[in-house]
């Protein structure tokens, strides 16, 4: 059965953006991640690099993780103020919006519906895990359905920004595991943590 895999880059002090919730790697963003985590993302999760890097750096392989990704409508935004309809032509893209009322993509889907009962039926079906690319607020209102969590820790501090289930998340504990963890030489570290079992969900 997939999981949804909250697959996401964060800040020591746990944010996945500035207040104004641009790209943090792209042009004027505050962190340049170093050679080793892009090799690692290369090897590890080529699925998950953009259309347009994955051309740049010849990679053709469709990745073992995911083969589906949903986002939130902000998110998604970014990639088309620079140009990109669709960041993930490889993936099974799905965009979650009230406010769109057309896709500017044929390949991506346009979804109105609630987040959690769309991706529980996501879940009965074959095939790989979901990735949940962003944003906070979609991260947030899937809080409860969230199976795994791969946090791309940078070794910034940034002191304020959204935070990773962004501003409005109920209070909710959760209790995960660590079940796999890369630590690179640039300082940057990916840790996988998997909900423990009995866990409550929303």
């Amino acid at each position: 059965m997939p999981k949804l895999v909250y697959f996401i880059a964060s800040t020591l002090d746990g944010f996945i953006a500035g207040p104004d919730g641009t790209d943090p790697t792209g042009p004027g963003g505050f962190w340049a991640p170093a050679e080793d985590y892009i090799a690692h993302l290369v090897a590890e999760y080529p699925e998950t690099l953009p259309g347009p890097a994955r051309a740049a750096l010849g990679i053709t392989a469709g990745g073992t993780r995911f083969d589906t990704v949903v986002e939130g409508r902000k998110s998604y935004e970014i990639g088309l103020a620079v140009g990109v309809t669709d960041a993930f032509p490889h993936l099974r893209h799905l965009v979650f919006s009230r406010t769109l009322t057309e896709s500017p993509d044929p390949r991506v889907e346009l979804v109105s519906d609630d987040p959690a009962a769309v991706v529980r039926e996501l879940k009965q079906g074959d095939g790989k895990d979901i990735w949940l690319v962003g944003g906070a607020e979609l991260a947030g209102a899937l809080y409860g359905e969230v199976d795994r969590l791969i946090v791309k820790l940078s070794p910034l501090t940034i002191g304020a920004g959204i935070p990773l289930f962004g501003r409005s998340t109920p209070f909710e504990p959760g209790s995960w595991e660590l079940t796999d963890h890369t630590v690179l030489a640039s300082g940057a570290a990916f840790l996988t943590y998997d909900r423990l079992p009995g866990t409550p969900q929303v």
